[in-house]
């Protein structure tokens, strides 16, 4: 794993194809980690536990399948709750914002 480039941080920012958006059970249709970021702080302990659990985490698969941030994914794999969630897309946000200053 190497180290991000800004042409990578333009990819994984960008919005996806519609077909490859992520929808949340009951909840909103997401295009990109930035939406995913504001969705992350409100779903409900419902849609998160529909979507995460021991067995899988759909947060986590859509970061390494659609989107290609393999980093991104790594870490959403660990989140366990909401907030955890919420944390590490808000804060990987920030480092992809900082590749493109």
């Amino acid at each position: 794993m190497g180290k991000t480039s800004s042409e990578d941080a333009k990819r994984i920012l960008s919005n996806t194809s519609p077909e490859k958006a992520f929808w949340v059970n009951n909840g909103p249709i997401l295009k990109n980690i930035i939406e995913l970021a504001m969705a992350a702080k409100k779903l409900t302990p419902q849609q998160f536990a529909h979507h995460v659990s021991n067995a899988k985490n759909d947060f986590a698969k859509w970061a390494e399948d659609v989107i290609r941030d393999s980093e991104l994914a790594k870490k959403l794999r660990h989140a366990k709750t909401r907030e955890e969630l919420a944390d590490v897309v808000t804060n990987r946000l920030g480092q992809l914002r900082k590749l493109l200053k």
